[in-house]
């Protein structure tokens, strides 16, 4: 059974909106913080966003602030991302991770212990 589960992609033209979810299916770990990340065909894993669990801090990588948004429900131990003014340079497969232990680096893969399955999202001209 997957402990994080995506929805949310697809497939929308250029400039329109998507918005991710990531719902932790069991709760048996801690959150520290959650985050975004994806990898586009031919490239590296590259980070997108990420929340505290804990308090409102967000983090967002240069190429997505005022676009992206990241936010979270910790009643419903869900993260989303909400992304607006999408482009073609968008296109990858988005994952969310859980980091379980304060590694801090949220912009960093190495620190998160849980990973989701990915969810596609495809920007069109």
């Amino acid at each position: 059974q997957e402990l994080l589960v995506e929805s949310g992609g697809g497939l929308v033209q250029a400039g329109g909106s998507l918005r991710l979810s990531c719902a932790a299916s069991e709760r048996t770990f801690s959150i520290i913080a959650m985050g975004w990340f994806r990898r586009a065909p031919g490239k590296e894993r590259e980070f997108v966003a990420a929340v505290i669990w804990s308090g409102s801090n967000t983090y967002y990588a240069d190429s997505v602030k005022g676009r992206f948004t990241v936010s979270k429900d910790n009643a419903k131990n869900t993260v989303y991302l909400q992304m607006n003014s999408l482009k073609p340079e968008d296109t990858a497969v988005y994952y969310c991770a859980v980091q379980t232990y304060d590694r801090r680096n949220y912009d960093r893969a190495w620190p998160y212990d849980i990973w989701g399955q990915g969810t596609q999202v495809t920007v069109s001209l």
